[in-house]
């Protein structure tokens, strides 16, 4: 098995708790005027650049979290090299639905990071 390459994904997700979620929202939409992207509802999306912000209402949070993605040509090629580097998994984070090629990790700092083929992107 070959080294994978690492790029970095379209997706940047907002985990925000429920009292901050109506706020956050409008904020990037009211304020910044970013365009939502209607084709998601209903889930919230916004063009960032380049990339795509979701906005998630997470009851489990008690403030914000960026997650973000990271794409690769070989997945399990770089579930190998994060677990050779003791990259922490934390696949209980959040269910993927099922066929999805990926798994997610958690960078130093405890930033949740899905890693994921460029299909699943």
């Amino acid at each position: 098995m070959g080294e994978p390459s690492f790029a970095a994904g379209r997706n940047i997700a907002m985990k925000v708790p429920p009292h901050q979620y109506d706020a956050t929202v409008a904020f990037y939409r009211d304020v910044l005027g970013f365009h939502m992207l209607e084709e998601f509802a209903p889930a919230v999306a916004f063009e960032f650049g380049a990339n795509r912000l979701w906005i998630d209402r997470v009851a489990s949070v008690s403030q914000a979290e960026l997650w973000l993605e990271v794409v690769t040509d070989d997945v399990d090629a770089a579930a190998e090299r994060f677990q050779a580097a003791g990259v922490e998994r934390c696949d209980e984070i959040e269910p993927l639905r099922e066929g999805f090629a990926g798994f997610w990790i958690s960078s130093p700092a405890s930033i949740v990071h899905l890693v994921c083929t460029p299909a699943d992107a």
